[in-house]
This record gives structure tokens, sequence and C-alpha cells, in this order.
């Protein structure tokens, strides 16, 4: 039998401590910039309410996105099923997340990698003369797997891409974008990437940023 959970909602339709993630989801859903998360008793719940989203929700108020739904600290949400009735996931925030920038789709590229926790940005490569979304993107993971094998670390990386992700799993890349001079920049990085991936082994996770459940990824630039 599951264990009783109690939710926390501070920002929604109707703040208040929840004792189901139906009646939680009922206040959250749909509703920008909700806050929210998950303990495993009434009295650390209530204890969490009457103290204020900015102490509890994201790990601390630090600038987690919107909809995060935290559980309690080292006891994350397990169930990941991709139904709406599911909780959501928590947020790994021992982690890189990544994003691309374009102006326009092919255009110039640029891209990074963040701190999931704080935002800091840990690097940050372009514009590229001409390329794609997905590409910039695939192009950010592998950067980010190859920073973090060089530091030693087993931090998860974070994309939104869910090409970028299945190219990255595939060691492979499938675009429609031609090949010629004004793309010859990106290419070369992305074969030069590609190269990385099928010589290179790591133990990373390499994971889709719930965009839905937590808001825009911490990398976001912001050009929707």
């Amino acid at each position: 039998m599951a264990k009783q959970k109690f939710y926390v909602v501070w920002v929604g339709r109707q703040p208040g401590v929840y004792t189901s993630w139906g009646e939680c989801q009922e206040q959250i859903n749909k509703f920008d910039d909700a806050k929210f998360k998950s303990y495993e008793s009434r009295a650390e719940a209530d204890e969490a309410y009457r103290g204020g989203w900015k102490k509890y929700w994201g790990q601390g108020g630090s600038g987690a996105k919107a909809g995060a739904g935290t559980a309690k600290s080292g006891a994350p949400f397990r169930r990941k099923t991709a139904g709406t009735d599911a909780e959501p996931g928590e947020i790994d925030y021992d982690s890189i997340s990544v994003d691309v920038g374009t102006s326009g789709n092919p255009g110039p590229v640029e891209y990074k990698g963040v701190d999931t926790q704080t935002g800091e940005v840990i690097f940050a490569v372009g514009p590229v003369k001409k390329g794609t979304n997905n590409l910039g993107e695939f192009l950010a993971i592998v950067h980010a797997l190859a920073y973090l094998k060089q530091q030693g670390s087993t931090k998860t990386v974070y994309s939104d891409s869910v090409n970028a992700l299945k190219w990255v799993k595939q060691k492979a890349v499938s675009s429609t974008l031609p090949r010629d001079a004004s793309t010859a920049e990106i290419w070369g990085m992305v074969d030069r990437a590609v190269r990385w991936l099928q010589t290179n082994a790591y133990s990373n996770k390499v994971l889709k940023w719930q965009t839905k459940q937590w808001g825009e990824i911490k990398a976001d630039y912001g050009r929707k």
C-alpha cells in the first residue's frame, strides 16, 4: 500500500495542504507559476505551508522553475509516468541544463550550459553563422557531457529537445540542413561531436526537461 503523502500548494487556484495528488493537480494544472511540493507527513506539510514558498519551494527559493513540485529532500518522486494524472518527477538540481538560441531556423545559432541550481553559466558557444535549433541543442548536450567527463563528474544533463536527445542516444544526427559553405562551421562541430560520442563512454544521465511541469529550462534564452 502506497504511503500517504501530503501536498503543499503555496501558489495555485486555492493554496493549502492537500492529501492527494489529484486534489493538488486541480490547484496547479495550467496555473502560471504554480508552486507546490510533497511531504511525507502532515506536520512537515503544515510547517512548510506556514513558512511560505520562498523558504521551501525549489530547494529554498533558489530560482527553480514554476511547478517543480519537488519531494521532500532526499525523497524524490519515483513515478514518472507520462500520463496527466502522474506526479511530475523531481528535478535533479545537481545537473547541467542546456539550451539553444537562434535567430531564424536555420540561422545564427548559439548555445549554453548552466548550473540547474543557480543558473550560473558554465559554458557558452556562438553565435555560429548558420545552423538549426536541433543541431545547436545536440552540440550543447555533447559539450556538457565532454565537460563533465573532463571534470570527472556524473552530474545529469537536461535538454528540452526530443530530437537532440534521440541523436545523442543513437550517436548519429539526422538533419535536413544542407552541407555547403554557409553551414560548414556547424557541420564541422556536429561531426566532431558525433565522433566524441562514438569514442567516449559516460555514465551521466541525459534527460528530457519536463517543461509542462517545471516551466522553461534554466538555460532558456527567452526568445520564443
